[in-house]
């Protein structure tokens, strides 16, 4: 009975989002309404789950998306994110674009949310292919790989911090261990697949001299950005910290963090918590991108408003996804599935990326699919002792997984590079659904190398 709910509820937030056009964070907390009543729970206790899903979710998630927004916006509003792309593009001309481009966008992913990272880096990489004279969707493909492959797999990412922090993976080692994962996965959905695609799907591979569904786009004097080294150090600050964090604790505290860590040990654990990295992160790049510039503090503070307007539904979207979560744990699903799967030889790895997978492309949204499947597994990973790194990176390998007409990256990608309906299926639902399948491999060997 619980997973005929289950299925219910899906269908009807698919109805709400795509028929109804509700709000998604609406339709997510009218659905955890439904679907708590439907698994029997009492009328009274669904509100508290609402709160405690939510609560639970953004206390620390909102200190992280919103430092994490106000520092990217900062970068990119200074040029250091031009600076970033047109510096390694020149570096490694023409022959080795594709290359350039993967880094590029692979550094830019890793402080922007994917949105962002492809309207900032759509007009820099349009340019270079019409310099170059080859087809945008050419350059195209490996930028987008290199960009989605971030938001799956590196914290302090959206969609994989918030499922980090829904299973309780240690953030640091997941944001190692994700970019062992996200590196085959970009260059075989990115610079291998695009050959593949280019026999596939021919009519897309044609130059184009301009993009009539491109907005705006904001040009730089290369001499008025930021130097390169400050860009990249400014966008990767909290990267930086979390990782020497971490490494710092597998060397010298036995991998473990100490309930109650004393001198340099706490100081390292202080500056390796996201949140606190975050703020560090801020202030730096208040004065790299705001001050160092000659920008005034009303400059900044503008910067800064438009990053919070630009993170607040998605905050709220997180949310609605965590209610929707807790619902289900409380109302049993969780423990539903924990006693399906008891007897079974499936993985809890595989089971969480299948339940990611089937979310993603029922939800169209990454985040949703993720928190949604980190809830309904977190009771077999506690039960079979399960790595929740480990899970919470094969749960962001399947949240990626089947993009189509229902996720907002889909439509993004067929405007920006002007291509048909289904030449955008032919190549950007393929290839997430390719990050999503090499993601699970090198999950699963990760796991097996480990454990």
């Amino acid at each position: 009975m619980p997973f005929v709910v289950l299925i219910l509820g899906i269908l009807l937030l698919l109805f709400l989002i795509i028929k109804f056009k509700l709000n998604t964070f609406v339709s997510l907390v009218v659905t955890a309404i439904v679907v708590g009543l439907g698994l029997g729970m009492n009328p009274a206790h669904i509100a508290d789950s609402i709160k405690t899903g939510i609560g639970g979710s953004l206390g620390e998630l909102a200190i992280i998306f919103g430092f994490g927004a106000m520092v990217g916006r900062l970068v990119s509003d200074a040029g250091g994110s031009y600076r970033i792309a047109k510096t390694l593009i020149d570096k490694f001309g023409k022959k080795r674009l594709q290359l350039a481009i993967v880094l590029a966008s692979f550094i830019i992913g890793m402080s922007l949310f994917f949105e962002v990272g492809l309207v900032l880096l759509t007009p820099i990489v349009f340019a270079v292919a019409l310099e170059a004279d080859v087809p945008f969707v050419y350059l195209g493909i490996p930028m987008a790989t290199a960009l989605s492959a971030t938001q799956g797999f590196l914290p302090p990412q959206p969609a994989p911090t918030a499922v980090a922090t829904a299973l309780g993976a240690n953030i640091g080692q997941m944001l190692l261990y994700g970019i062992i994962v996200a590196i085959p996965c970009v260059i075989i959905a990115g610079p291998l697949y695009t050959k593949l695609a280019q026999k596939w799907v021919p009519e897309a591979f044609v130059v184009k001299k301009s993009l009539p569904a491109f907005g705006e786009i904001k040009e730089f004097d290369l001499k008025d950005t930021p130097s390169f080294g400050l860009s990249v150090l400014t966008s990767l600050f909290p990267v930086i910290f979390m990782a020497i964090s971490t490494i710092y604790t597998m060397i010298f505290m036995g991998g473990k963090t100490p309930a109650n860590p004393h001198g340099l040990d706490a100081i390292v654990v202080m500056l390796g918590n996201p949140m606190i990295a975050m703020v560090i992160a801020l202030l730096f790049a208040i004065w790299s991108m705001g001050f160092h510039r000659n920008k005034s503090m009303s400059e900044i503070t503008v910067t800064i408003t438009e990053a919070i307007k630009s993170i607040a539904m998605l905050l709220m979207i997180i949310g609605g996804g965590a209610a929707f979560k807790q619902i289900l744990i409380d109302g049993g699903v969780g423990k539903a599935v924990q006693d399906l799967m008891m007897h079974t030889n499936l993985s809890p790895i595989i089971l969480g990326w299948l339940i990611a997978v089937i979310l993603r492309a029922s939800l169209g949204s990454a985040t949703v699919a993720g928190m949604t499947a980190a809830g309904l597994v977190t009771p077999l990973m506690n039960s079979l002792g399960a790595d929740p790194i480990m899970m919470a990176l094969a749960i962001g390998a399947g949240s990626l997984a089947l993009s189509h007409v229902n996720d907002a990256g889909f439509w993004m990608f067929q405007e920006y590079f002007d291509i048909s309906v289904k030449q955008t299926m032919q190549i950007w639902t393929v290839l997430e659904t390719i990050i999503s399948v090499v993601g699970l491999l090198m999950v699963l060997l990760l796991n097996t190398i480990l454990h």
